[in-house]
């Protein structure tokens, strides 16, 4: 049975805007759940929008399929997502929606590859790395600094 379960995103935002992973080889980290035995992953994976494997039984494919390693059971994930905005902010907002078969996402942790612009200026900032939780820089055309603060996390079932 498929279910569906958003990452919902929530940062203070300092002159920033349109904050968003960049790229189909953007790594989602993950911490995964067996929805069968309740088994949590102790290391941290990794799902991409270019990855793509088929299902058994022809239902189609997923960003991830994996067995667990105490029942054996087979579970995927797959996701689609959105962007996150100045007027987003510090308020939650779901950034990417996980199609879970038997796998639940437990946990996050946002690394590189996160991208945004400068609110007046448009200065594009391409390789904001998130995993402290809290980024900074400045922003030569609007000679200001930047910065994405407080970095948070929740899941919710859609």
């Amino acid at each position: 049975s498929l279910q569906k379960i958003a990452l919902q995103f929530k940062a203070t935002l300092e002159n920033i805007t349109n904050l968003r992973p960049l790229g189909e080889d953007f790594r989602w980290y993950l911490k995964m759940k067996c929805g069968n035995c309740g088994e949590i992953s102790e290391k941290w994976q990794y799902i991409r929008l270019m990855d793509s494997v088929a299902l058994k039984g022809g239902r189609g494919s997923a960003s991830m399929v994996q067995k667990c390693k105490l029942c054996a059971r087979e579970n995927s994930i797959g996701r689609s997502g959105c962007d996150y905005w100045a007027e987003d902010n510090e308020k939650f907002k779901t950034i990417v929606e996980f199609e879970c078969r038997g796998l639940e996402p437990v946990d996050f942790q946002p690394q590189a590859g996160f991208a945004a612009e400068g609110v007046e200026s448009g200065t594009v900032f391409s390789d904001i790395n998130l995993q402290e939780k809290d980024w900074t820089d400045y922003d030569e055309k609007a000679q200001e600094s930047v910065g994405i603060f407080e970095v948070t996390h929740q899941f919710v079932k859609c």
